[in-house]
Parts: C-alpha cells; structure tokens; sequence
C-alpha cells in the first residue's frame, strides 16, 4: 500500500506545521456539515418499531435494514475512504475490505447473541478514532513519529471488531424477540455486506476517477487533513455524549 511521508509535497518539512495550522478550520467546517447528523446515526423510529414489533424470521425486511444502516452509516463509510484511499489494486482492497467485514461481523453477531455490552458513545469514540488513524496512517505519520509502520492490516482487523460492536449496541438498545434472532441478525449482516459493496464500487469509481486528475497528488493532505477532522469531530461529539449522559 502506498503511504505519502509527511515530508513529501511541495512544501517539505513545512507540510506538518501547515496541516496543523490548517486543522482547527477543517475542524469548524467538519462542525458546520456533521453537526445535524452527527447524533443522529442509529435507527429510525420507523425502523426501531418493525424490529421491536416483529417476531419470528424475516429475512428480506433485516437485510433491507441491514443494507440501509451501512449506506447511511457515515462513520463506517469514512474508515473505507481512508482504508482505501492508496490501494489500487482489487486484490489489495478485497483483502482490506475483507478484513474489515470478518471483524465487524464478528462483533455484530457476538455482542448481540452473547449480550456483550459496552457504552454505546465510547465504541462509537473508538469508531471516530479510527478514521483518524486511517487519515495519520494515509500520511504517513506513524513511520515518521514512530520510526516504524503498524501493520495496516491488523488495525483494519481490530478497528473492524470496533465498528462490528458499533452496530451491535445500536441493536441492543432495542427489545429484539429471541424467536427467530439468530435468523434475523444473519439477514442484517448480510445486508451490512450487500450496502458495504454497493458503498464501496461508488466510493471506488469516484476515487479512481479523481486519481487520473492533476488535482489528486496536490490534495492528499488536504483531503485527509479533512478526513481526520471529521473523525475528531464524530470522536468530540460521542464523548459529549457521554459526558451528558454521566451528569
């Protein structure tokens, strides 16, 4: 996977001083677009009255919820935008993007099934997190601070059991009928995967049209400057929450 040194663009070693000058103003613009949504991401009330309501296997109706909840997830989708964002290869994003789905499925079955709780804002933090990681991760940051590159794929892995346990306290938070559950959960996680594809050919038309650009090479910091304001900004608002939700 390529990764861009945070020394490598026309400015040189002023790259670090001018992504840090220039955060605070991605931050307030990130603000501006998130604020409406960013505590909104969870389940309709339409949707949290179905599965309330439903009993017994419905397979077409959860994997419909399933698809929706990963479209319109834009945490999820912005850790895909950075976990692909230097891959050009297919194999490389099928690889990444498996790893991604193994992890988020395991904890989406495991948390529900095996009601294994947390809080729902300090998954959803760790979730933001993560988008901050892949933005650093993309700069090549960590080989620059640390000396050494994390293994890329070990931390799509992880952050995917991160994301996976995201959804599962979404549906904890419901009165979910145990007949038919394991049924039900299957048929939302293969809808998860159906929208994460349908997302992710979307995503990589608009990414592969934007690389043969001239613009592409000169905006990698600034569009992951923005990626990682938007995932401190998800991180800022779900520890208010929590904030709130202690006092």
């Amino acid at each position: 996977m390529r990764l861009l040194p945070l020394s490598l663009t026309n400015g040189g070693g002023r790259a670090v001083p001018l992504l840090v000058a220039a955060l605070p103003w991605l931050v307030i613009l990130a603000l501006l677009v998130w604020a409406p949504h960013a505590m909104a991401h969870g389940v309709s009330e339409e949707d949290r009255s179905f599965i309330e309501d439903a009993k017994g296997v419905h397979v077409i109706p959860y994997i419909y919820l399933g698809a929706k909840h990963m479209v319109t997830g834009y945490d999820h989708l912005l850790f895909l935008v950075g976990v692909i964002f230097f891959l050009y290869r297919l194999r490389d994003v099928a690889a990444y993007v498996t790893l991604f789905a193994v992890g988020h499925s395991t904890t989406l079955l495991l948390g529900v099934l095996a009601d294994i709780r947390a809080d729902a804002y300090i998954i959803d933090a760790i979730i933001g997190l993560s988008v901050v990681y892949k933005a650093l991760d993309n700069l090549g940051a960590f080989k620059t601070w640390l000396g050494f590159q994390p293994n890329t794929k070990a931390a799509v892995l992880i952050f995917g059991f991160f994301h996976g346990f995201g959804l599962a306290t979404k549906l904890q938070e419901l009165s979910l009928s145990p007949d038919g559950l394991l049924a039900n959960l299957v048929s939302f996680n293969v809808g998860v995967e159906i929208g994460q594809f349908m997302a992710l050919c979307l995503i990589l038309i608009a990414m592969n049209v934007w690389r043969t650009t001239r613009s592409f090479n000169r905006s990698v910091l600034l569009a992951n400057g923005a990626l990682m304001a938007a995932g401190l900004t998800l991180v800022g608002y779900q520890l208010a929450g929590y904030t709130t939700q202690s006092t």
